[in-house]
């Protein structure tokens, strides 16, 4: 781990995040997409079988 925040170092780049939100977000979208579809998403993992990786 230490070679690549040593080669991100080199190239000028940081391990930071963002600390301000994209000024094209639509608040209501991504709460409608949270409603909506994220509990369909989370849902629709199989269950592991035996035998299987």
């Amino acid at each position: 781990m230490a070679t690549v925040w040593r080669r991100l170092k080199r190239h000028g780049w940081s391990w930071q995040a963002p600390a301000r939100r994209a000024l094209e977000r639509d608040e209501h979208a991504v709460e409608l997409w949270k409603r909506e579809v994220w509990p369909q998403v989370k849902g629709s993992r199989r269950r592991p079988v035996p035998g299987s990786s």
